[in-house]
């Protein structure tokens, strides 16, 4: 894993993360409304849609969204919008992330500190717990 800091947006990368929740909203929508997963949404039209469908079929999960460029993966870290996020949530992701990564041979993937922003949670307590991530994961400070 290595650290960066800067708008992962603007950055150069085969995908970039988005860190998501497992709620999905009455029209079948992912919950995107803050931070990161937000931004996404605006970004790419139609991916909440396609995030809860993917949610509501196969579960709170890592997904990749190969024809949006970037490519984007989903970056589970809460199970509910309005819960904190969940340590073991974060590391499961990021088992899921690393397996997505190495079978896609993709360099580098950029990843917003998961859990500490909306997630209520610290970076030190995080950090530990993914450290062990390929370089090619880049952890982003927005």
């Amino acid at each position: 894993m290595i650290e960066a800091t800067g708008d992962m947006w603007s950055m150069q990368a085969n995908a970039v993360c988005v860190t998501t929740n497992g709620s999905i909203n009455r029209f079948g929508h992912a919950v995107m409304g803050r931070g990161v997963a937000l931004q996404a949404s605006r970004r790419f039209p139609g991916l909440a849609r396609e995030l809860g469908r993917r949610i509501e079929l196969g579960g709170n999960h890592v997904y990749y969204f190969e024809t949006l460029r970037p490519g984007l993966f989903s970056f589970p870290v809460k199970h509910a919008w309005h819960e904190r996020a969940d340590i073991g949530l974060i590391c499961k992701s990021a088992m899921a992330l690393e397996a997505w990564v190495t079978v896609l041979r993709f360099n580098k993937v950029l990843l917003p500190r998961p859990g500490c922003g909306n997630g209520g949670l610290d970076w030190k307590d995080v950090r530990p717990a993914i450290e062990w991530l390929p370089d090619s994961i880049v952890v982003v400070t927005i």
